[in-house]
């Protein structure tokens, strides 16, 4: 399924924006959702990974040291997840480094004063909203588009937005370049250059909803663009201290909404990029209340 992108831009500008490692092999063998690499072996699945999909062996063999630490560490803990983590060329987003550095626990910059997010946070909060085949997700902050790659091998509806322009227009040229190398998931992001906090209405309601920037409350558009029984994950709370929330939007048979909130690192602080906002065109502040 080919999705549709929100964003316009000029030759000269994407190559302006062109990020090193591009112009790399394609994909030996097509994607389908039934493919699944070896989780049992690192050297099975280093070998498995580059028959199937041409990737380099050392980064390969720091995303399945990786793999190992977040299996232990419950920050993936179901077969979809796992293989969805393992399928996903974390290297491709990160704005280039060793492989030990790409696949760390930290938080990298990728410019534009924003990061893209440790490996084990992404898997932890991509495990907990659980994506079923056929649901549809939004995500609010595209950022490096790690998540949403990540998302595409979990289902083939993926909506996101991302408020910084210039960054909106390098992941989406990102994600068209690695579609062009054999990468067909990526087919299934449909992006665009907005304020998240109002979401994507025309494109509601959504399965899944899954927040990228710290806020200090749940915006009411999300929660009203999520399905009945949907689940939202979201960081909230004061700037660089937020908690990151499972937010379930339960259905009672009376018709009766209730919003049920769950802590997912129990009470453990994890700072984000705010959540910010967009004014006249231009990004102006952030969307706390205070």
């Amino acid at each position: 399924m080919q999705r549709r992108t929100f964003l316009t831009y000029s030759a000269a500008t994407a190559a302006s924006m062109a990020i090193p490692g591009l112009a790399r092999a394609s994909v030996p063998k097509p994607y389908t959702f039934d493919i699944s690499p070896p989780m049992d072996s690192g050297a099975s699945y280093v070998r498995w990974m580059q028959e199937n999909r041409g990737e380099k062996p050392e980064f390969l063999r720091a995303r399945f040291d990786r793999f190992q630490n977040m299996v232990g560490n419950r920050d993936v803990w179901d077969e979809r997840n796992k293989r969805a983590f393992l399928l996903v060329p974390r290297e491709e987003f990160a704005m280039g480094g060793a492989p030990s550095l790409i696949y760390d626990v930290n938080y990298h910059d990728i410019g534009f004063g924003v990061t893209i997010s440790g490996p084990r946070v992404v898997g932890r909060m991509t495990s907990t909203i659980d994506v079923k085949m056929g649901e549809k997700v939004l995500e609010i902050g595209t950022g490096s588009g790690y998540q949403s790659a990540y998302l595409s091998n979990l289902t083939d509806k993926v909506w996101s937005i991302e408020i910084i322009k210039p960054l909106a227009e390098r992941t989406r040229s990102r994600y068209d370049a690695l579609i062009e190398r054999g990468y067909s998931e990526y087919k299934s992001i449909t992006s665009k250059n907005a304020d998240g906090y109002y979401g994507w209405e025309e494109e509601a309601p959504f399965d899944k909803i899954i927040v990228t920037c710290g806020i200090d409350h749940i915006p009411p558009p999300l929660l009203q663009q999520l399905k009945p029984n949907g689940i939202m994950v979201i960081p909230v709370g004061p700037p660089g201290a937020q908690h990151l929330l499972k937010v379930v939007k339960e259905s009672g048979s009376a018709g009766q909404v209730a919003i049920k909130r769950s802590d997912i690192y129990n009470g453990r602080p994890v700072p984000f990029v705010a959540f910010t906002k967009m004014q006249d065109g231009a990004i102006k502040g952030t969307h706390n209340s205070r």
